[in-house]
């Protein structure tokens, strides 16, 4: 069994490097185009035309592919919802 041995400055620097890979990680392995499923998942809503609503408003970006196929971006849902927050006091 080898033991290594670290300064806590250098433990901590190591530390924060594997967290930044991690995070970098999971950023970029999320879709910028989201099912509608998944886009009332997100915006945590049940209703198929309150999501049509909110394209046909223009409040959320989508992409009409294929006449039946519609994608929502996920930028602009997570716009939507900043937008819409309220601070606490």
């Amino acid at each position: 069994m080898q033991v290594i041995c670290l300064e806590e400055s250098a433990f901590y620097t190591l530390i924060e490097e594997v967290y930044l890979r991690l995070k970098k990680g999971q950023t970029e392995s999320l879709p910028k185009w989201l099912s509608g499923q998944e886009a009332m998942n997100m915006l945590h809503i049940k209703s198929k035309t309150t999501l049509q609503t909110l394209r046909d408003t223009g409040k959320i970006r989508f992409s009409q592919p294929q006449k039946k196929v519609i994608v929502y971006d996920r930028d602009s849902i997570l716009e939507y919802l900043e937008k819409h927050a309220k601070n606490t006091f």
